[in-house]
């Protein structure tokens, strides 16, 4: 496709009007930002987000890796970057493929040969550059026990230390409940609501077995143990997880309420538990495994036991979360259409009594997690480099994008198990979840 530029479009010879006008060929439109290379030049609409390729290697990147990966990979390595507000600039990018039908590379052979010519020109050409470090590298079967550990271990074991610079006290790792829009209501407050909300849309009494199937660093296991005094068993992959909730677990006194074990959820042999959760973590389980994983939260659970799944949703586009998602943050992971996911909850033999959206509360937890980000960018660096800090902030920055125009979503199902006859004692009016949450 030929672009026609328009009266007074800026014409010229220097990296960013090549790099410019490569650009507007692939993606089928004119270019929705300003771009300034390692020249010195710029080209594009004065007013945009200024793109910043600071180097080469970032053309080269996007000519073995046309698409988001290698836009990715050139990020995370410092060798383009967004001038000023990097949401902004990201915003603008998605707008700008929604109005004007832009669409990712779809390079044929004449294009493929124009864009080495240019990266010749313009000294870009060579050999593939390697992946950064903080690229995941899964070998394996998909889903085997082997590989979920190491894409858990990837994600999940970056270090306790980083996890606590990042999220609140609560050290929850999941969508807050934001009851309150008192500005005073801190995430740490959205978290302890949420997990107030999930204990009794559970209906846990003193005594009663919960199962808390990815754990993550307690925080649902710690507060059911020590606010409504259940006997709390929490499974985890993650090893660094699994020795934080341990010492956790210590340090409050709640040895005889929580047994934390390190293994995978097919593993579990227990049954007759009285209320299952699972928070965030049905996202990690596969496609073609789901089914058998709704049937183990069947199996797990009592008669008349409640189960509440707290799951990410995505539509066909994208399932795994995109290209960058897949490769930095969460290797293999698949996520569905909130109907789906009830479909294989029922087909399990569970009842869905209650699905609730979260999709705006995360847009509000993520943002807070971006702000501590940017606030501590120096101790973040200091522990985990700067590659890995570019990491979390495109992911942070992105995914908090992703839930406000509704490409992703977030819900809490609550599930029971009837009896034989059909029973499920759940009230028909569960108007007393929500009392009092903003004042925990």
């Amino acid at each position: 496709m030929t672009i026609t530029r328009p009266a007074g479009a800026e014409v010229g010879t220097g990296a960013a009007h090549r790099l410019a006008a490569l650009a507007e060929n692939a993606l089928g439109g004119p270019l929705p930002v300003r771009l300034r290379t390692w020249d010195g030049t710029e080209a594009g609409p004065p007013d945009g987000p200024v793109v910043v390729v600071r180097s080469r290697r970032a053309l080269r990147r996007l000519l073995w890796e046309p698409g988001e990966l290698g836009l990715a990979q050139a990020y995370v390595n410092g060798e383009l970057d967004i001038e000023g507000d990097l949401g902004r600039g990201l915003r603008t990018l998605w707008a700008a493929a929604r109005e004007r039908n832009l669409h990712a590379p779809r390079l044929t052979l004449t294009d493929r040969a124009h864009a080495v010519g240019t990266a010749v020109r313009l000294g870009a050409a060579g050999p593939r550059p390697a992946p950064p470090a903080s690229q995941a590298r899964l070998r394996g079967g998909l889903h085997s026990k082997a590989r979920d550990r190491a894409a858990v271990s990837h994600h999940y074991d970056l270090s306790n230390a980083f996890y606590r610079l990042l999220l609140d006290e609560t050290m929850a790792y999941s969508c807050g409940y934001w009851a309150s829009g008192d500005p005073d209501f801190t995430p740490a407050d959205a978290q302890r609501a949420k997990l107030e909300l999930i204990c009794r849309k559970l209906a846990l009494l003193p005594g009663a077995r919960l199962l808390d199937i990815g754990c993550g660093w307690g925080s649902l296991t710690l507060y059911a143990a020590e606010r409504f005094e259940a006997e709390v068993t929490a499974v985890t992959l993650a090893r660094e997880q699994a020795a934080y909730v341990r010492e956790q677990v210590r340090e409050r006194g709640l040895e005889s309420r929580v047994e934390v074990v390190c293994q995978d959820y097919r593993d579990i042999t227990g049954d007759s538990y009285d209320a299952v959760a699972t928070v965030e973590m049905g996202e990690h389980v596969g496609d073609a495994e789901y089914p058998a994983f709704a049937a183990a939260l069947h199996r797990l659970v009592r008669p008349l036991g409640r189960v509440l799944v707290q799951q990410m949703s995505r539509g066909r586009t994208a399932p795994g979360g995109g290209a960058f998602i897949e490769a930095y943050i969460a290797p293999d992971m698949h996520m569905r259409r909130l109907g789906e996911t009830v479909g294989l909850l029922e087909q399990a033999g569970l009842e869905v009594r209650s699905v609730e959206s979260l999709r705006e509360h995360y847009v509000r937890t993520v943002t807070a997690w971006h702000r501590t980000l940017e606030s501590r960018w120096a101790d973040v660096v200091g522990l985990v480099g700067e590659e890995t800090a570019r990491v979390w902030r495109l992911y942070l920055v992105g995914g908090a994008l992703a839930f406000e125009e509704r490409r992703m979503g977030v819900d809490q199902i609550l599930s029971v198990r009837p009896t034989a006859e059909g029973r499920t004692d759940v009230h028909a009016t569960p108007g007393d979840w929500y009392a009092g949450l903003d004042r925990l």
